[in-house]
């Protein structure tokens, strides 16, 4: 089917459930230079680690994919992704999604990832990727309970050290999320016929102290990433996932299972 008559049906119903937001794909150079601008604004980062124009460009052009969230003419939000390709399968490696911070807490973000999947979907494309800080509770249970993603990889200092202040100066360890367009679990999720899983056979505890932390003692922060580094590369050679996020003992936990059980 072709992605352009899925896209009209999914920015009418945006536009109903979102007070005049519409998701669509950006295609006009001022568009791809507004996505920069905001890139800037959220990430704070020097020039040279900045995504350029062409990036931008280049991603629409060749497969990728750049999503913009319109609040009337502003740019409040876009998603880049760009195409990849393991062992013969296609798939998008979403790069980034950025909300300007005068419409968080809208649903803006997963108004993008469901216009991502959805457009996807026309064109044939069952997986989406992409990487997040462990550490970032709020991004694990979006990622994993809201939209049904799973972690099965973890990669250490993905990025190197940054010069953006949300990286606070610790090495960049990312999670790898699967987002499986298609799967039962992802329907169920983006439906909300699946409750956030309240048990697993293990699980990773991240302290209740940790966004204090964050803000304050860089010394613990690492302590605890060095901690989840080890405890999620024992978990992942064991051939278990990370399917979901929840309150634990002292804090939030990682929930993890075998990946035969979903």
């Amino acid at each position: 089917m072709n992605a352009d008559a899925k896209a009209q049906p999914q920015e009418l119903r945006t536009r109903q459930a979102s007070e005049g937001i519409v998701i669509r794909k950006c295609g006009a150079l001022e568009e791809f230079h507004a996505c920069v601008g905001l890139q800037r604004e959220i990430w704070g980062e020097a020039d040279l680690e900045i995504e350029p124009v062409t990036m931008f460009v280049v991603a629409s052009l060749t497969g990728g994919q750049v999503l913009g969230a319109f609040d009337g003419e502003k740019l409040v939000g876009y998603t880049l992704a760009v195409v990849g390709l393991r062992q013969r399968v296609t798939y998008l490696h979403s790069h980034q999604t950025a909300v300007s911070a005068t419409h968080r807490n809208r649903g803006v973000g997963r108004m993008l990832k469901l216009f991502q999947r959805e457009e996807a979907l026309g064109r044939g494309i069952r997986l989406v990727e992409w990487t997040f800080d462990p550490l970032e509770l709020k991004n694990a249970h979006f990622n994993l309970n809201r939209l049904g993603a799973i972690c099965r990889r973890y990669v250490p200092n993905l990025y190197g050290v940054t010069t953006s202040p949300l990286h606070r100066g610790i090495e960049t360890d990312r999670l790898v999320a699967e987002w499986w367009l298609d799967s039962p679990r992802v329907i169920a999720a983006i439906q909300d016929l699946a409750p956030s899983a309240a048990s697993a056979p293990a699980t990773i505890e991240l302290p209740a102290e940790l966004e204090q932390w964050q803000q304050n003692d860089e010394q613990r922060v690492r302590a605890v990433q060095k901690r989840v580094r080890e405890e999620f590369t024992q978990w992942f050679a064991r051939e278990y996932a990370a399917i979901g996020v929840r309150a634990g003992q002292k804090g939030q936990a990682y929930l993890l299972a075998p990946w035969s059980d979903f």
